[in-house]
């Protein structure tokens, strides 16, 4: 289908101030079965087969190497074990494939397979056991007995490419291969682009008098997604003869066309379905189980369940990826900024899904808040190490890039002695630039023009609030208080890369059920489907039953991830919710013998404009099923996808105290204004919000996942892990900047990732305010901010 731009504003506005559903707070459709646990997830349907079996995996001991032999004698003979898999059994797929959920042709290499002869981070899976039990099973793994031929581990991501570094990868055994990519040299992907001519612009300042060319260095760590429902999936065969997993997966039409690809299957023969899920991040975007369990299936003739434990979640499943960046700026001293350049080197671990996309993204989706600098080079490397693979997580490299590019610009702005609120405010989108940097890498024809940004405002807003000019400082004069600040944008979707799809279809009692392939991975996404439809139908809330996420039953969606659900989902659902509401009044001409252009439809019923008169929707459902002259199922139909990706902006602020005698600090408080278009749902907005803060508070302030020498994870679990309890968690608050974005339903754009972007580099901000020193890694600590100090 040929990409869409939704319509022109002026229909959107003119019912701005009209809205029943859309924006009026209420408690989301599922909250009542989550509180109260009634909801079921993936693993709640073991329960639904009498001969399920549970299914392990045996993980590598070892960073890098060869699995020499696998003895499973002793574990085949165990009572109560149906199958013991291993790379070589014929039930396991040999041939390369990727995890990463993305769209097709994936733009990440196929350098994996199901079950691993040559293993290269500690935990990559080498052979899978099915049985009665969970207990036999563990006891199983136990029992298989592995030789193996142990290589040099490589860990350290900066030595990657150095001549003498351990080669990870074969280039002749990967497969779908990316831009750039040097295997002898352990790169997966090269990209790079430039605005303007950015050598010249450096070389210019070097002879000005009134600039200065400033250069830094940033590195962010390792962060596990933390999910609370672990990974789990139940594959079987139905009663049709079809393949039909349950999986708690962000992706599941992606998981369907991988899984019939890796086991060579007719895609009409797999069946997905996503319950309820436990939070995914970003983490579920990877298929991880579901070649197990398919293979494990496969060989037992039995349901298999396959699901993580707590260690798994913490060294096996997928994470955010540790990056290292170098900046370098031209200024002149009224705070011009003449030429930025932006290098990314990201770890992409023991294999590369999402390594392109990600690692790109660092810079590229930072470098966008300032769209006017008019010289700008940009590139990134992703490299391999023995460490374990990161995938997707909530913001997809922008925190990353977000930490280096706020902190730097941070400090450009104290080395031309302007304030650094005032240096941002000079250079920061507006509606109507046009933004050519988040296309960087892409080509000619890219860029495209703002239409709606309310950073300004997000920035008045949150600098009042946080009390930025008025900074009253502790009696203790060992003590000192600063306050750091911070701009973020991310995206609405993937700009040319996605599709949704959605159906609407009438009850004879005027209730509707939508169906739609979005993933709601606990952030509200059905409700929002929801008022997005009962909003358009003018219907109540509770008369919208969402049909959710099953490859069978539901139209087709790339899945939840890029926060695209709201923007692309939204605008399927409104499509749908649209071709019905034409339907209704078609109907309601009839019963009210007007014509459809004077009618609306609102509070559930149909009504003249003119004369007030109406018909319920209910009227309308018993007469189009079951009327004399004339019969219609009043359906509605939605498909999505387009160029756009507008942005959500936010202005974060940070208050800190800090002991100049130790490093020791105390945040005050959090401020984050954030621009989202109209919030559709605005309590789940806040939600959002602050479940981001409370993850960006994690990765600026803890250290979070070690390894030793050898390469072995030393946090698995959560009292191993540095996540900040609620106890820790300063006093918050959520400002929402309403704007509209004309391409959005009803004005929408995404809010899921951006708050989770700026508090690291906020918070090293208002240190460097306070007592006059920059923390340039992750985590900010008292240890690094009293070195420093010293």
């Amino acid at each position: 289908m040929s990409k869409q731009r939704p319509p022109e504003p002026s229909e959107e506005t003119a019912r701005q101030e009209e809205l029943d559903v859309v924006s009026d707070r209420r408690p989301k459709l599922d909250a009542r079965k989550l509180v109260t646990g009634d909801v079921k997830y993936t693993a709640d349907y073991e329960y639904d087969f009498r001969d399920v079996a549970t299914g392990k995996i045996l993980r590598s001991e070892i960073a890098h190497g060869d699995v020499k032999s696998i003895d499973i004698e002793a574990a085949e003979a165990m009572d109560g074990v149906y199958a013991v898999l291993t790379p070589w059994s014929e039930e396991v797929p040999d041939r390369p494939y990727t995890s990463a959920g993305q769209s097709y042709p994936e733009p990440s290499p196929y350098d994996m397979r199901v079950l691993r002869e040559t293993v290269r981070y500690v935990g990559d899976p080498i052979a899978a056991v099915a049985a009665e039990d969970a207990e036999t099973a563990e006891r199983a793994l136990e029992r298989i007995d592995v030789e193996y031929e142990e290589r040099e581990p490589l860990l350290d991501f900066h030595r990657a490419m150095d001549p003498d570094a351990p080669q990870l990868h074969d280039p002749d055994e990967v497969e779908n291969k990316q831009v750039g990519h040097d295997y002898e040299r352990n790169r997966e992907m090269h990209v790079e682009g430039e605005i303007g001519d950015v050598e010249a612009a450096f070389d210019a300042a070097e002879e000005r008098d009134d600039a200065v060319v400033v250069e830094g260095e940033y590195e962010a760590q390792y962060q596990s997604h933390c999910i609370p429902e672990p990974h789990a999936t139940l594959a079987y065969t139905d009663e049709d003869d079809r393949y039909h997993l349950i999986s708690s997966t962000q992706v599941p039409n992606h998981v369907r066309r991988q899984v019939a690809q890796l086991f060579d299957v007719p895609i009409r023969d797999v069946r997905v379905t996503k319950p309820a899920l436990g939070s995914g991040f970003g983490g579920k975007q990877s298929m991880l189980l579901e070649p197990v369990a398919m293979a494990l299936h496969r060989a037992t003739g039995r349901p298999v369940m396959v699901e993580m434990t707590r260690e798994e979640e913490f060294t096996a499943m997928r994470f955010r990826r540790e990056a290292a960046v170098e900046l370098r700026t031209a200024v002149t001293e009224d705070g011009e900024i003449l030429a930025t350049e932006f290098y990314a080197l990201g770890n992409s671990g023991a294999y590369g899904p999402h390594g392109l996309t990600v690692t790109a993204a660092i810079g590229k989706k930072p470098l966008p808040v300032y769209p006017r600098v008019p010289n700008v080079r940009f590139a990134a490397d992703a490299v391999h190490t023995n460490k374990p693979v990161p995938g997707a997580q909530r913001g997809y490299g922008n925190p990353q890039g977000t930490w280096a590019l706020e902190s730097h610009l941070d400090e450009v702005a104290h080395e031309i002695g302007m304030d650094p609120l005032a240096f941002r405010r000079k250079h920061h989108a507006r509606e109507g630039d046009r933004d050519e940097i988040s296309a960087i890498t892409a080509g000619e024809g890219a860029a495209h023009v703002i239409q709606s940004c309310g950073l300004e405002e997000c920035i008045e807003r949150g600098k009042e609030a946080i009390g930025y000019d008025d900074v009253e400082q502790p009696d203790d004069e060992h003590r000192h208080r600063g306050i750091g600040m911070a701009l973020t944008k991310q995206g609405s979707g993937v700009a040319g890369d996605e599709l949704a799809a959605a159906q609407i279809k009438m009850n004879e009692d005027g209730s509707f059920v939508l169906q739609t392939g979005a993933v709601d991975i606990g952030s509200g996404a059905e409700s929002a489907m929801a008022r997005i439809a009962a909003e358009t139908l003018g219907c109540d809330l509770e008369d919208i039953v969402v049909e959710a996420a099953d490859t069978d039953t539901t139209p087709h969606d790339y899945g939840a991830y890029a926060s695209s659900t709201t923007y692309i989902s939204g605008n399927a659902v409104k499509q749908a919710a649209e071709e019905a509401e034409e339907r209704l009044r078609y109907w309601g001409a009839k019963l009210l013998d007007e014509p459809a252009e004077n009618l609306e439809t609102r509070e559930g019923e149909v009504r003249s404009v003119e004369t007030g008169e109406s018909v319920t929707l209910e009227e309308i459902g018993y007469e189009s099923i079951y009327g004399e002259d004339e019969r219609e199922h009043v359906m509605g139909q939605g498909s999505f996808c387009t160029d756009e990706s507008p942005a959500p902006y936010g202005a974060q602020f940070v208050d800190v105290t800090v002991d100049d005698r130790t490093g020791e600090y105390e945040i005050n408080r959090l401020v984050l204004a954030i621009d989202c278009g109209r919030a559709i749902d605005p309590g789940e907005a806040e939600g959002q919000v602050e479940g981001a803060q409370h993850m960006a508070l994690e990765y600026a302030t803890r250290d979070l996942l070690d390894f030793d020498e050898d390469g072995r994870p030393q946090v698995t679990d959560f009292d191993e892990y540095g996540m900040p309890r609620a106890t820790d968690q300063p006093p918050m608050e959520t400002i929402l900047v309403e704007t509209h974005e004309p391409s959005g339903p009803f004005g929408a754009k995404s809010i899921g990732e951006v708050p989770t972007n700026p508090l690291p580099p906020a918070l090293a901000n208002a240190v460097r305010q306070a007592v006059g020193v920059r923390v340039t890694t992750l985590p900010i600590t008292p240890e690094k901010i009293g070195a420093k100090l010293d």
